[in-house]
């Protein structure tokens, strides 16, 4: 089949040429020699009530609100996050735990060199929070969705992202409202050398994602009944809102880039506005430096100029395709997952793309795919499940080729044994 380019910029979008060299820059600073890869997880948290397993909510005495006031001891007071008086996230070396917008604890671990060091960090998190917890009553639980709450029945983090992160996505697709309020994930970052391994891994992994999913897939729930789908969390972001989710455009072109990403971000409308950081904004009123954006996007918003980070940062955390560039690569498709499963996650993860060998070999595999591959790929899981054949292959062949077995063996630092997956 015939490639040919395309245009990355949504149309009628105009899109300025410095901040698309702001995020070129920011993405090439995240470059670093492979002696120096890392990996970073993120692990969300269902709170629920002892008892009844409905979702706890953040305000009240027996909040999740006040299990971060009596968590701040284990963390440093310079690294708490405060809006609207009211406390969202704490932080220490190597660990941050913050909330998502259902009221989701999440922590997000490292960058981390071995497997023994992320089970310490994580360790070490739940010893301290799971008895602040109980004494609330209420407990935290790994499943990707929640298990007997419905997402009407949950409210929404005092935090003014997530108010109009509610407004937009109210509206603008099916499932914005459940993944915002009831779901929960598991996501590890990677690290890349240069843009041609950053391309390289983000394509292998919006490939290989979701036929990985199928191996840790761990949503028995959606509204309070059963599950009716193989891969909820795909499906749910799959129909959230299409010109931020799903594929990279343009992702499997032979010449796609940093600056065709950069061009793809910048043209999608920003669903917030964040001015905190830029000083031009100073002395406007508090709901001009936040607000909705149904329709603006950077170059409607941002001055005429080279970008600070916080900008960056902000514009991309806009942007949730399922696997995301910033300065790491992060891979967005996992449920939240126990532990034990999730350092096996992490062990197929560093098999993929930090063995050389098997890298290179699923590079060259993920060279021959077209965007219709993928979708094709997505589409073959969720109709047929364990029956499906993904880029022609059975799913019991995917999982010997990426080694789900065997995916501890190849990891860099100390093993890991059994007994340390106890928490």
């Amino acid at each position: 089949m015939m490639r040919h380019r395309v245009s990355y910029a949504h149309l009628g979008a105009k899109v300025n040429p410095k901040h698309v060299a702001s995020l070129v820059d920011y993405f090439e600073s995240g470059c670093k020699p492979d002696s120096e890869f890392r990996y970073g997880v993120e692990i969300e948290h269902l709170p629920v009530r002892r008892g009844d397993d409905k979702a706890a909510g953040y305000y009240g005495r027996d909040g999740v609100e006040n299990l971060l006031k009596d968590l701040r001891p284990y963390y440093r007071h310079e690294e708490e996050y405060w809006e609207n008086g009211h406390l969202l996230g704490l932080g220490r070396p190597l660990m941050k735990v913050s909330l998502e917008p259902g009221s989701q604890v999440e922590s997000s671990i490292g960058p981390c060199g071995t497997l023994g060091e992320l089970v310490d960090l994580y360790q070490s998190f739940r010893q301290e929070l799971d008895p602040i917890a109980s004494r609330m009553g209420f407990r935290l639980v790994n499943y990707g969705y929640q298990p007997r709450s419905s997402y009407a029945d949950i409210s929404v983090v005092p935090k003014d992202r997530y108010a109009a992160m509610t407004d937009y996505l109210g509206r603008v697709g099916q499932y914005g409202l459940c993944m915002m309020r009831c779901s929960a994930s598991t996501q590890v970052s990677i690290d890349y050398r240069d843009e041609a391994d950053a391309v390289a891994k983000l394509r292998v992994g919006t490939a290989l994602g979701p036929v990985i999913s199928w191996f840790f897939k761990n949503s028995p729930w959606f509204e309070g009944g059963p599950n009716p789908y193989p891969l909820l969390r795909q499906r749910i972001w799959d129909f959230t809102d299409f010109q931020r989710t799903n594929l990279s455009p343009g992702l499997f072109d032979p010449d796609f880039g940093w600056e065709d990403y950069a061009v793809d971000v910048l043209s999608t409308p920003l669903m917030y506005v964040d001015l905190t950081h830029t000083p031009e904004a100073a002395g406007l009123e508090q709901e001009g430096l936040r607000r909705v954006a149904f329709k603006d996007n950077a170059a409607d918003v941002y001055p005429d100029r080279r970008l600070n980070d916080y900008e960056v940062g902000h514009i991309l955390s806009t942007h949730f395709n399922d696997v995301r560039l910033k300065k790491i690569v992060e891979l967005r498709h996992w449920d939240s997952l126990p532990i034990a499963r999730a350092i096996r996650l992490t062990g197929v993860v560093g098999n993929t793309f930090y063995d050389q060998a098997q890298f290179e070999r699923l590079t060259a595999f993920c060279s021959q795919l077209e965007e219709i591959d993928v979708f094709a790929a997505k589409a073959d899981l969720q109709a047929r499940g364990s029956q499906a054949r993904p880029y022609g292959r059975s799913l019991d062949e995917w999982g010997n080729l990426l080694g789900v077995e065997d995916s501890l063996d190849n990891l860099p630092g100390d093993p890991v044994h059994p007994d340390v997956f106890q928490v």
